[in-house]
């Protein structure tokens, strides 16, 4: 959130610095992320100065171009090409030198350097009020008084206020700091503590709105409310013969300053009025209002309402609608205005709508339909209903001040349910024990008070608070600590001189340090950690186009009204990477290598699981791209595999199984297993699966079960075995099986027969050409590697060895050793 300084000093009256200023509203809870000193608009007014036209001769064989000799205060008298009809000798004007970004006559900005026309020098422009962007006049050059002084620069002789801006990392509980008072409030509490206990905020003056006896033709005749849980509070009030036109400087000024573009006098008085107080408005044109009525409703599902961006929007059955009399919509509520209803240069009668709606109405609606403005991230903080009517006169007052009329109806203010804050009990005793420093009551008290918080029976003990309406997350004595110890300072709190823990021994090898050595091995290799939303959307689970589909009753739901569409707790890993996957693709990152450490639920009969997940994620080129053709080479499901058979060594972990499957999500898969407790599974992600996700490229994904790895390394013994001192011997066979028996069935019964001598067995070629095998016949070229510690190994140990393997092998998968 940006907060303008200037606008600050005027709430408050600080002459502290920049910094200092930054550093209070760090300490207070809202972080200064960042400083920026701003200029008003886009032209270099620093570059453009104050000058005095020497002489001035028209240049022969042109109708409009006069050539000029223009002192600028500098001892240096510059050439310029001027064609402004009105430009003379002896005129003051304003001179931009070269270096200098100003605007074009067709409003685009250039930079002015020297060149030469008709081959006279031209070392400037002398500027007309549109160049500079303060006036839309471009009849013809400024002329300023004649006892205007030299050398002056254009944003000091116009007075154009520079200004700091600070950027607020605004938490979601501050809903009291979403506006320039509430920040000047903050402020003024550390002041009122620490340096002037009477200090006050420099409030402007707000008239009440006059009541009307007899309204306008144009002017609302009833305002109702059919739906009050979604709105709180709705005020109103119409006003007659305005004049909409261009706002003037202080307020295009202030808005600019803040990012924001000025629109003209009604539009930015209602932004204005929201920087300020914290409370969205919103301008109707009156004449667009049909039967001069407002109703604050719902509309059936479907219908269409065209809104403020041209776009024809299908509204849900629970987006609330500001709509006319006719039930036609006009603005979607605290969220964007209607196409057909906005204030233009045209409107004379206006109705100035000021309201509080339920926060949930409004996220739901901003996230529906992708409108996040700025009034909705008002209001899906919360806004404070004793502030609606005081805005409303606030915009009222200024409005009136700057595009004339008057008022033309009575206010409405439809409050049915006045909010009755209730009353927190706030033991002293408690805040000292919380904050760690013995204040005492009257520090405490004032404190509070500081803080615009009304105090009530007071006792040595205690006393109540009635919460505020403008801090919802204000409700029990622990956050009153809060307030009170960011006003006091975090930094006072003394550090005991003594501190007390309690040593704890823990099981090995820790949790920790396993994942932090899988975290280092994944690194080393080229992965990048991901940490993803444990939030996922139900329809990836269920429904007719489940990606990947699982019982309803598996899932574990929660009701989540920030998103509708983050409706369950995740049930697997694998979504979030694709995202992660998918905006990385998206910004021209396509080859990637992601892990995430997290947790997996579900639920059963009787409880809700959580289980520790290890994911990874392999996509695009196998290795970093450079001279070597094979670097072009896309990683692949060996590659995957290659990972995840490292890791498991890294960790000590074999005598598994290896299984393989094609079940969704995966198009082929393995499974390590131990019995029925698997180890990992990974595979080829479905193309279908990825082309739904928007994704280009395969993707291969692994998911461990980290405690099930973090069991059985805990089951792992650490012996040592010195190198062998004798040579390894190494037989090939070639074999002939049913193309259904894998290379993990040929290895499993190769270990288990071979040893103690067998170390290794590895496939190093696979010939399947059924029309010289046979049919269901492939061929397996498998090197078995053979070794013994103690002596060197001879003919008769290798063949006999061999011949009990080729036994086991034709008994248990019908092998032939192929000739």
């Amino acid at each position: 959130m940006k907060i303008s300084l200037n606008w600050i000093r005027e709430l408050t009256g600080l002459d502290k610095t920049p910094l200092e200023i930054a550093d209070l509203l760090t300490s207070l809870g809202l972080e200064v992320e960042g400083m920026d000193n701003v200029k008003i608009g886009e032209v270099d007014l620093d570059k453009v100065f104050t000058g005095h036209v020497r002489s001035c001769e028209p240049i022969p064989d042109t109708d409009h171009l006069s050539a000029t000799q223009v002192d600028v205060g500098d001892g240096v008298l510059r050439s310029i090409v001027c064609g402004a009809p009105n430009v003379a000798a002896g005129q003051k004007v304003l001179v931009a030198l070269p270096g200098a970004q100003v605007y074009s006559k067709d409003g685009q900005l250039f930079i002015i350097g020297e060149r030469k026309v008709r081959g006279i020098p031209s070392q400037g422009m002398i500027c007309a009020q549109d160049e500079l962007g303060i006036g839309h006049d471009h009849s013809g050059i400024m002329v300023l008084p004649e006892d205007t002084p030299l050398g002056i620069s254009a944003d000091r002789y116009l007075k154009t206020p520079a200004d700091t801006v600070l950027e607020i990392g605004l938490t979601p509980n501050r809903a009291d700091a979403t506006h320039h008072l509430g920040v000047a409030r903050d402020l003024m509490a550390w002041v009122r503590t620490h340096e002037h206990p009477h200090a006050n905020l420099i409030l402007p003056e707000i008239p009440a709105i006059k009541p009307v006896s007899l309204a306008t033709p144009n002017a609302i005749s009833a305002v109702s409310v059919d739906n009050a849980d979604a709105c709180l509070r709705y005020t109103g009030v119409s006003l007659s013969g305005v004049l909409v036109a261009e706002s003037p400087d202080w307020l295009k000024n202030r808005l600019l300053a803040l990012g924001q573009r000025p629109i003209n006098n009604v539009v930015d008085v209602t932004n204005f009025v929201r920087l300020e107080m914290g409370q969205p408005l919103h301008a109707f044109d009156a004449q667009s209002i049909g039967e001069r009525q407002i109703r604050v409703k719902t509309l059936d599902e479907g219908t269409v309402f065209k809104s403020l961006d041209g776009l024809e929007r299908k509204l849900s059955a629970e987006d609330l609608m500001i709509c006319d009399g006719n039930s036609k919509p006009l603005c979607m509520a605290g969220v964007f205005g209607g196409a057909d209803s906005g204030v233009s240069t045209s409107t004379t009668d206006i109705f100035l709508e000021s309201a509080v709606f339920h926060p949930r109405w409004i996220r739901r609606s901003m996230l529906r339909h992708n409108l996040r403005t700025d009034a909705a991230w008002v209001f899906e903080k919360g806004v404070d209903p004793a502030n609606t009517l005081l805005a409303l006169e606030r915009a009222t007052a200024l409005i009136l001040e700057l595009a004339g009329g008057a008022i033309a109806s009575p206010v409405y203010d439809h409050y049915p349910n006045p909010a009755i804050p209730p009353k927190i009990a706030l033991s002293f005793g408690y805040v000292r024990s919380l904050i760690g420093e013995d204040l005492s009551a009257e520090t405490i008290t004032r404190i509070l008070k500081a803080l615009d918080l009304t105090v009530e029976n007071v006792t040595n003990e205690g006393c109540s608070v009635p919460a505020p309406a403008n801090k919802p997350d204000v409700t029990r004595p622990a956050d009153l600590v809060e307030e009170i110890l960011r006003v006091y300072g975090l930094d006072r709190v003394p550090i005991p001189g003594r501190s007390r823990s309690s040593m704890e021994i823990s099981e090995r090898p820790a949790a920790d340090a396993l994942r932090n050595m899988a975290a280092d091995f994944l690194a080393a290799n080229g992965f990048h950690e991901c940490m993803n939303l444990s939030l996922s959307n139900s329809a990836w689970y269920t429904g007719p186009e489940a990606l990947m589909p699982m019982p309803e009753t598996a899932l574990v739901r929660v009701h989540n009204t920030a998103n509708q569409g983050l409706d369950s707790m995740r049930p697997t890993l694998l979504f979030g990477g694709l995202e992660a996957i998918r905006h990385n693709q998206n910004r021209q990152h396509p080859d990637l290598r992601l892990f995430e450490f997290g947790r997996a639920f579900r639920k059963t009969e009787n409880a809700f699981v959580e289980e520790n997940r290890l994911a990874l994620w392999i996509t695009g080129a196998r290795q970093v791209e450079n001279w070597q053709p094979q670097s072009k080479k896309t990683a692949d499901f060996y590659t995957l595999k290659a990972f995840v058979q490292n890791l498991l060594d890294r960790f000590g972990v074999g005598g598994y199984q290896e299984t393989s499957f094609a079940d969704k999500p995966y198009q082929y898969a393995l499974r390590y297993h131990r019995g029925p407790q698997i180890l990992v599974e990974f595979g080829a992600v479905l193309p279908a699966l990825c082309k739904k996700m928007e994704l280009k490229q395969a993707v291969f994904y692994a998911d461990f079960d980290f405690s099930a790895l973090h069991n059985a390394v805990k089951k792992n013994k650490v012996q040592f075995e010195p190198l062998s001192r004798f040579p390894h011997v190494q037989r090939d066979l070639a074999l002939l099986l049913d193309r259904h028996v894998s290379f993990a069935d040929v290895r499993q019964w190769a270990m288990k027969k071979g040893k103690p001598l067998l170390t290794n067995v590895a496939l190093f070629d696979v010939f399947d050409d059924e029309s010289k095998l046979g049919e269901g016949k492939k061929s397996y070229a498998v090197r078995f590697t053979f070794e013994n510690n103690d002596r060197t190994l001879q003919d008769k140990d290798i063949d006999n060895a061999m011949q009990e393997l080729q036994t086991v092998l034709q008994d248990k998968l019908q092998a032939q050793v192929r000739q």
